[in-house]
């Protein structure tokens, strides 16, 4: 849906492509997709991070049928925001959500199964695995579009790299090379950091950095190119475009930041979310990846 977002520029894309496969706008089935020839597709934009057997088969056939694999928003990069069920298994989020939830009816504790028998037969549903992984951890991907959603400005940029044949080696990110601060129009005065503080706690003055002002900011850890637009708008950076360059893992990046900066060990203690605030969209990709389950 992302796509949807450069308006009248779809214009221009529907003038110099032909889109055979976009489940969410047109009627084409999976089997329509199993019966092309393989690298039928030129370029294939993949959304969403693989949890299910469906979406791991989608991922395996499309990178089939296309010639050119884009993984596009945080989900299909980094996980994003579902991958923070990696700190959980399967049968703990499904006792969660189909048995304690204060608004589940479900008296004889029914749960997702692969397969049911009903009077027309036996129905078969797509596995739920235990671990959300990104794309590129299932299947080769050519380039990286990430953020949630992804840039418009960046979306419009790949389409014309891909028109008129442009585009970068494999493995690029087509994202600016730099972090969300070198965007970011906020004054750095490097403060020592004493003490952590929620946004609704500071009165923000849209001038001073919030990593200044005690709030802790994900700019430094993050790829730029949505020009900053929460830090602009009275909200710290939560981290949707990834990885900054060079970063391997943005949440340890992020903690390094904070460490540099604290007066003390005991700042670091204050963060009351580490996970969430540190690893809000790249779980999945991160070196920790999923909380052993024991």
């Amino acid at each position: 849906m992302a796509v949807l977002d450069i308006n009248e520029k779809i214009l221009d894309v529907v003038a110099n492509a032909d889109i055979i496969f976009w489940p969410v706008a047109m009627d084409i089935k999976y089997k329509d997709v199993e019966a092309m020839p393989d690298k039928y597709i030129d370029v294939c934009f993949f959304n969403g991070a693989i949890r299910t057997e469906e979406q791991e088969h989608m991922a395996k056939l499309l990178r089939k049928k296309a010639k050119v694999l884009v993984a596009f928003g945080s989900c299909a990069c980094d996980g994003c925001v579902i991958s923070l069920a990696n700190l959980w298994n399967k049968e703990t989020i499904f006792e969660r959500a189909y048995s304690e939830t204060p608004s589940t009816k479900n008296p004889d504790l029914v749960t997702p199964k692969t397969s049911v028998k009903v009077k027309e037969g036996e129905l078969k549903l797509p596995e739920f695995y235990d671990t959300v992984k990104t794309l590129a951890q299932t299947v080769d991907v050519d380039y990286f579009l990430s953020g949630c959603p992804p840039p418009v400005p960046l979306i419009l940029q790949a389409f014309e790299a891909i028109f008129k044949n442009e585009l970068p080696p494999k493995g690029s990110v087509l994202m600016p090379n730099k972090s969300i601060c070198d965007e970011c129009p906020r004054e750095k005065k490097d403060k020592q950091l004493s003490e952590i503080k929620r946004i609704y706690e500071i009165e923000d003055d849209l001038k001073t950095c919030f990593w200044d002002q005690g709030v802790i900011c994900m700019g430094p850890a993050t790829r730029a190119g949505c020009g900053a637009q929460c830090p602009k708008v009275n909200i710290p950076c939560t981290g949707c475009d990834g990885p900054g360059p060079l970063v391997t893992d943005q949440g340890a990046a992020a903690v390094s930041a904070l460490a540099s900066i604290a007066v003390s060990p005991d700042v670091i203690n204050q963060v009351v979310d580490p996970i969430g605030t540190f690893y809000k969209y790249s779980l999945a990709r991160s070196i920790l990846r999923r909380k052993v389950m024991k």
